[in-house]
């Protein structure tokens, strides 16, 4: 991690999180934030990641304008955990929603509600307007919709994986909605979003704003701009798709963010905005996890490890990479830090705010985090400093990620102790969370 040498960029953040209360901020004072999360994107899809078979110069350039994280987690290996760990700040299986892996439809009475307040809830509290663009998965009736766990503005879908050119779901409902009216709409559904966002950062703003960009792509079906929908059914979406359709989709994922990043230059908001991007899972199918093996739904890293990156001009140096450790409860964390927000002390927060340590305030800090899946396999995972513990349906396993990333060397006898302390560290924190869910 690098050192920071600006004293403008330490007296900034010391200006922002220590000095100054809240009621004390103007309006101008406190960052626009857009929280960029994609769905089912590879760690290595990225060709600032590794990518090779095409490019993203957007994201690419976007990631060089601030921090970029080589040691990046989710909070779960699939759509609705993570997305669970974002708005709440803390492990899936803290809440009932994030049992589910992921929330389909069956699953129609559960989801997020106000018992377990979400980041939006907090962020209106503390003076944002709060937008939430795409994907939501925590739920499918009103009383669990965005509108409901403190988002003023939805535009989105709720399901896990939806037609990008027909907007319905996997049984041919319409799934696009306006806060919670559905509405009919013709176009490409990463383009809508992102048109979606740049309306929003056009509008008159008497307060900043906070915003959920929840892209689609580049989750199946797989649909390039300008294709023919899908015929119904999950195994014909799953298994359609080719890898020119996949790379189309992921151009079209790096123009859209290309037109938001001119659109906040063009209305002078780029230096007051905070840019976070990252994904909710590993990738499938034509998706590259780099040299992490599995992906999806699966704990190993390649099921967990994200690209992820930071920018905010003058605040936090540019062309930096970091190996510090992070999860997606930290941006839940570092967002409310951000914007001088404060959680409720009853669900308190398994995510730290990370500024400190991206503005050379903090040196990098080992973490521990933890996983589970039960539905569709069975796995556990912890992770300490460079040591990972593993159990999957073949066996159990340990990893110094460090020394061997990719996960090929198993410790697990030659490391007798560390391997036991680790799988009793991990049984005494799943005594502290929900017990799973059956599927």
């Amino acid at each position: 991690m690098f050192k920071c040498t600006h004293k403008k960029i330490v007296f900034g953040m010391i200006f922002l999180t220590s000095i100054i209360p809240y009621n004390s901020f103007t309006q101008s004072a406190r960052p626009n934030i857009i929280y960029i999360m994609t769905d089912d994107m590879g760690y290595g899809d990225l060709s600032c990641y590794g990518r090779k078979d095409y490019t993203t110069p957007n994201l690419d350039k976007l990631a060089s304008q601030g921090v970029k994280f080589m040691n990046a987690y989710t909070g779960g290996p699939m759509c609705t955990p993570t997305r669970t760990s974002f708005m709440t700040g803390r492990y899936p299986a803290r809440t009932p929603v994030g049992l589910h892996e992921p929330l389909v439809q069956k699953d129609s009475l559960a989801g997020l509600t106000s018992n377990y307040p979400s980041i939006a809830t907090f962020m209106k509290k503390s003076g944002y307007s709060t937008h939430l663009v795409g994907k939501w998965h925590l739920g499918f009736l009103a009383a669990m919709s965005p509108i409901q766990n403190g988002f003023e503005e939805f535009f989105g879908y709720n399901s896990g994986g939806i037609d990008h050119i027909s907007h319905t779901n996997v049984v041919g409902q319409n799934d696009l909605y306006e806060n919670e009216t559905p509405v009919i709409k013709k176009g490409y559904l990463t383009e809508l979003f992102a048109e979606r966002t740049i309306d929003i950062i056009r509008q008159r703003h008497t307060k900043p704003f906070f915003i959920s960009l929840m892209f689609s792509a580049p989750h199946w079906p797989l649909q390039a701009p300008g294709d023919t929908p899908y015929a119904l059914g999950r195994e014909q979406w799953q298994q359609g798709g080719t890898p020119e359709k996949y790379a189309a989709m992921m151009k079209s994922l790096d123009d859209a963010i290309g037109k938001i990043m001119q659109t906040l230059d063009e209305e002078n908001l780029s230096k007051n905005t905070v840019i976070i991007f990252t994904s909710d899972n590993g990738g499938e199918k034509f998706g590259d996890n780099g040299i992490y093996q599995k992906g999806k739904f699966h704990l190993w890293e390649g099921g967990i490890r994200t690209a992820a990156f930071i920018r905010w001009p003058g605040k936090i140096a540019a062309n930096t990479v970091t190996n510090q450790i992070t999860i997606t409860m930290d941006w839940m964390a570092t967002i409310l830090a951000l914007a001088n927000a404060k959680a409720d002390k009853n669900f308190p927060l398994d995510g730290i705010d990370l500024i400190p340590i991206l503005t050379g305030n903090k040196k990098n800090m080992e973490r521990t985090f933890y996983w589970r899946t039960f539905q569709r396999n069975k796995q556990k995972a912890i992770r300490t400093g460079p040591w990972k513990y593993l159990q999957d349906e073949k066996g159990e396993y340990l990893f110094n990620l460090v020394k061997d990333p990719g996960e090929k060397n198993n410790l697990k006898e030659k490391e007798k102790i560390i391997f036991e302390r680790l799988k009793q560290k991990y049984s005494d924190w799943e005594k502290t969370v929900l017990p799973p869910v059956p599927l």
